[in-house]
């Protein structure tokens, strides 16, 4: 997590010293773990999924599902604004990024296939997240 530098003012090697490898190449430089390898892909305990670069709090447990995907899906993050939709046309594919807004890490995608009551499935890197449980 980040210390005493807010998150927009970070630079790349401020972040590289912060994040561990694997959340530096999915945060920062967008990547994407094994699907069934991240964290909490499988964990459905109760509880707050939030940025593992600046703990921005961004979904809760009672909205995680089973996509059989391999990463954690969600079909509601706790508020609109907490996640930044971007256009993303890498790989061949016309997809919908998600990002922190509030440090700009990447997360993974939003796909319209998800279940009610959005119909949307939120497909996230667990290396992305940090889950707290509930106490």
């Amino acid at each position: 997590m980040f210390d005493k530098k807010r998150p927009n003012d970070m630079t790349e090697a401020d972040w590289k010293e912060t994040l561990t490898p694997e959340q530096f190449h999915v945060l920062r430089q967008k990547g994407t773990e094994r699907a069934f390898t991240g964290p909490n892909w499988n964990t459905f305990e109760l509880g707050t999924y939030s940025c593992a670069a600046c703990s921005a709090k961004l979904f809760k447990s009672d909205t995680k599902f089973d996509a059989g995907c391999g990463w954690p899906s969600f079909f509601e993050a706790v508020a609109p604004d907490v996640v930044t939709e971007h256009k993303d046309a890498s790989h061949g594919m016309a997809r919908t990024e998600i990002c922190c807004t509030s440090c700009g890490g990447h997360l993974g995608h939003v796909f319209p296939d998800g279940p009610p009551p959005t119909g949307l499935r939120y497909c996230m890197n667990g290396t992305s997240m940090i889950f707290t449980p509930d106490e």
